[in-house]
């Protein structure tokens, strides 16, 4: 059977960013990237492709408590259709993001806490709330088959953080390359990495992949840090950000009422 009911959130996902909006974000990319190599000389740990995990110890509580964060993926996956597209949220991603291909459930995005999610997933929530200097945190849904294409993140102020929570059977056809490097991901194990590299992710089996994608303020000395807290204040109030905490609030809106109708039609 066909649904042909409109997806929560459709509409966003079908918008196309006006001109000047598209000027103003390649303007802004730009710019951060022209910042790039002042972030690198002032960072207190390396800029290379991938981190060691003592350069964020508060990733050890990640590795510590992942199967609470799997148990609550597992219900959250039990309604799939639920769950935006990462383009749903954000039309900047529409490039890398096709399809249901890579769906995203957010709980924090920079620093702005998405309540209903984290009323799903509480000893998620609780968790995240113990990792100082976290930005961003969701889980990252890829479906078999899916593949991002390479590309690059805008600034060196955050570090990437993956951790693995549901791994294909043959992980090795499911990676990521950062620069000329490649990480297959383990279940409850961490990876850390500098996406202003460039990195794309295959996976090529029949299972679907999931970890939780979170972000971390760069560990910088003192001329760093304010530099990095003016330009994340910056990307708070741009469209960047704005517009996707729009959208996952209409989605989630919608989504409610969804559910309230099904549920007077039960």
């Amino acid at each position: 059977m066909i649904d042909d009911r409109v997806q929560p959130g459709a509409q966003a996902a079908g918008r196309k960013k006006p001109l000047l909006r598209q000027l103003i974000h390649h303007g802004g990319k730009h710019f951060l990237r022209s910042v790039l190599a002042f972030q690198g000389r002032h960072s207190r740990i390396p800029s290379t492709p991938f981190l060691g995990l003592d350069c964020l110890p508060q990733v050890a509580t990640l590795e510590a408590n992942w199967r609470q964060v799997r148990a609550e993926l597992d219900r959250v996956l039990e309604r799939p259709d639920d769950i935006p597209a990462f383009h749903d949220l954000s039309v900047d991603q529409a490039r890398i993001s096709k399809g249901r291909n890579w769906t995203t459930y957010a709980f924090l995005v920079f620093g702005q806490r998405i309540d209903e999610n984290r009323a799903q997933c509480p000893q998620t929530a609780a968790l995240l709330d113990r990792l100082p200097g976290l930005q961003n945190a969701w889980f990252s849904i890829l479906a078999p088959g899916t593949v991002i294409p390479p590309h690059r993140g805008p600034t060196r102020a955050i570090v990437r953080c993956h951790l693995g929570l549901m791994v294909p059977r043959d992980r090795e056809r499911c990676w990521i390359r950062v620069d000329e490097q490649r990480y297959s991901w383990r279940e409850g194990e961490v990876v850390l990495f500098d996406d202003t590299y460039e990195h794309e992710v295959h996976n090529d089996t029949p299972d679907r992949r999931v970890v939780l994608f979170l972000d971390f303020d760069r560990p910088m000395d003192a001329a760093g840090t304010l530099a990095n807290r003016a330009l994340l204040a910056a990307m708070r109030a741009s469209p960047y950000l704005k517009e996707p905490l729009r959208n996952i609030a209409r989605w989630n809106r919608d989504l409610k009422d969804r559910v309230d109708l099904d549920n007077l039609k039960g």
